[in-house]
């Protein structure tokens, strides 16, 4: 093995410059990254001119890894956590001989774990660059990838996931419960509807009375961690670790050079950044797009092989089997995040418990001002996520987790499963599964921009199926009740009732007993007396008036935080932006039977702030 460092042989060779080097050795002693990623991420050589003078340095001939050279068959039998571990791929095997193609320097532990796979074999090895290896993997373990990422939270635990929509028994349920009411309602149908309003009635204001709590006491709370300033300006490079950020794209074409720019805007070391941008293998033209953007080299690209369900949660499975970090956060394609929300995040798992597995920042909107649907999309928001979320979290209530900024402990992550691609509502049932195995999750003060919807079909298309992911979630949890509440206990079991298993069934019934009102304000009919006896008609108003009172208001204060005070009459809209939200649902109940797994995608780029 060559004695020369390689800062010095590059110098040498003319393919990098004294002061080049003098720079990148200074990085070096500040965050103790390897000089050679300092390189590439300065931009001071090549992938390709960096590995082959490695190869000189370590003594071994480089080769570039194509299907030219690759023989699936050998490099498949070597196990793709051990590939992926050691950053080494076997590329031929002629019984004698074993060569392997290496983007790490070589170590016994590589050689001994090869003699296990391939015992009796001489090892001759090759040096190639870390996007080899990569290529490597798509080759040789495309169909380990494509399994993994799709069944992997099936094989570890069948009763989390969503494949199985509806279990036998919950079959058999809901086809005994439909018989036997509509024969109910065909013999005694005032005694049946009167029996189906009362648990209606008392659950409207159950969730009355939940949500107005919970976002009574978020208010109060503000954050469950506030990280300042100064504890920012206090870390230092050497003391971060490596952050894997996640973006799984798809036709976003006309977005994804602004997503790269928001995302080189993050204050976070680069050489300490694992930025893997996830596209889908027909997706040709946004990878041109992101090609032509000129990404830096924190930046990966991966390629999601073909397999269906073609969801986000897929995607994300394959960038959590790729990740270095050892924290992660998942952003999308419109996202412009506070630049320092990395480092906020990896404080507030400093700060906060042990079993604190993920760190949720609170969502908003850049175009809250175009229309209609971006002013009232921007008041839920503000509310969702700087009330109800900081509210349920002080509750120590399951947070479900909103689609984008969730930072985790990239091991724990992996410890429950990654994602569920069968769940089309996958960052919500994440939370909730978080909370089911004892972990917590957080929040932080930072705030990531995106932008809302302001064409109505494809805010429906976005909305149902957040509603059918709530209706997946709510079926996987309540498989088994008494299951649930073992695990979780009572609180947890109702919060989760309340709010995964309600919010879709107040959609439902919201047009049903707005029609009621409506009716009887047109008629003044006294066929509805029977089903409203005295104290529940007294409850009925109070969900009618109160509850729609205290809804609006929980709104109207939430935009006082954001100072964003022009959308406070808004709020007074709130009932017919619900109504909005029973079409969303309704769809969403159809494909819950027709559709499960399909994913509606939300397109980007319409809005003229984007």
């Amino acid at each position: 093995m060559n004695s020369t460092r390689l800062g010095d042989l590059l110098v040498a060779r003319g393919l990098l410059t004294p002061a080049q080097l003098a720079t990148a050795l200074s990085q070096q002693a500040r965050t103790g990254e390897r000089l050679g990623r300092l390189l590439l991420i300065n931009g001071f050589v090549t992938r390709l001119h960096l590995a082959r003078t490695l190869a000189d340095l370590w003594g071994h001939p480089f080769v570039t890894v194509d299907a030219r050279v690759l023989d699936v068959a050998v490099a498949s039998r070597f196990p793709l956590e051990a590939t992926m571990g050691y950053r080494a791929i076997p590329l031929r095997d002629d019984g004698r001989t074993l060569t392997v193609a290496t983007a790490e320097q070589p170590g016994d532990a590589l050689l001994a774990a090869l003699a296990v796979v391939y015992p009796g074999r001489d090892i001759a090895l090759r040096v190639t660059t870390e996007w080899d290896i990569d290529q490597g993997i798509a080759l040789a373990h495309r169909r380990k990838v494509v399994d993994s990422s799709i069944y992997g939270l099936y094989y570890r635990s069948q009763a989390e996931s969503a494949f199985t929509v509806f279990t036998l028994p919950q079959y058999i349920l809901l086809v005994l419960g439909t018989l036997t009411l509509l024969a109910a309602l065909y013999s005694y149908p005032l005694q049946t509807l009167l029996f189906l309003n009362i648990p209606v009635t008392l659950f409207f204001l159950a969730v009355i009375v939940f949500r107005t709590i919970v976002g009574t006491v978020g208010a109060d709370a503000e954050t469950s961690i506030t990280i300042t300033e100064e504890m920012v300006n206090a870390l230092t490079p050497a003391e971060l670790p490596v952050y894997t950020v996640l973006v799984p794209v798809y036709k976003e074409r006309a977005v994804i050079a602004k997503l790269i720019a928001s995302l080189n805007a993050l204050d976070y070391p680069a050489d300490k950044l694992d930025i893997i941008i996830l596209f889908e293998e027909e997706d040709h033209d946004t990878l041109a797009a992101a090609k032509a953007a000129g990404p830096g080299e924190a930046f990966r690209f991966l390629i999601i092989p073909e397999g269906q369900p073609q969801t986000k949660p897929k995607a994300c499975n394959v960038g959590l089997l790729f990740a270095r970090g050892d924290y992660l956060v998942i952003y999308d394609a419109e996202d412009r995040p506070d630049p320092d929300q990395l480092k906020k995040a990896l404080l507030a798992f400093r700060h906060g418990p042990r079993e604190m597995a993920c760190v949720q920042a609170a969502l908003n909107y850049y175009n809250w001002n175009e229309n209609f649907l971006t002013r009232m999309f921007t008041l839920e928001y503000s509310f969702w996520f700087d009330y109800l979320l900081p509210g349920l979290d002080r509750l120590r209530l399951p947070i479900p987790l909103g689609g984008t900024s969730n930072h985790f402990r990239t091991d724990i992550l992996r410890t429950l499963g990654g994602w569920d691609p069968f769940n089309v509502t996958e960052d919500a049932d994440l939370g909730i599964r978080a909370a089911m195995n004892g972990y917590r999750v957080g929040i932080v003060n930072s705030t990531t921009y995106e932008e809302a919807n302001k064409h109505l079909g494809n805010w429906l298309r976005q909305r149902s199926r957040w509603i059918k992911g709530y209706m997946q979630t709510a079926l996987v949890y309540l498989r088994s009740p008494v299951d649930l509440y073992r695990r979780a206990g009572l609180r947890q079991t109702i919060g989760f009732a309340l709010l995964i298993g309600g919010t879709p069934l107040i959609f439902l019934f919201q047009p049903i007993a707005v029609g009621l009102t409506i009716y009887w304000l047109l008629t003044r009919t006294q066929l509805l007396a029977p089903l409203f006896p005295p104290i529940l008609l007294y409850i009925s108003l109070f969900n009618l008036l109160i509850g729609n009172m205290l809804a609006i208001y929980v709104n109207m204060f939430a935009v006082f935080k954001r100072r964003l005070h022009g959308l406070v009459l808004y709020s007074l809209l709130n009932p017919l932006y619900w109504l909005l939200h029973s079409i969303a649902a309704y769809k969403a109940l159809g494909q819950l039977f027709t559709r499960p797994y399909h994913w509606e995608k939300t397109d980007h780029g319409l809005s003229r702030h984007s």
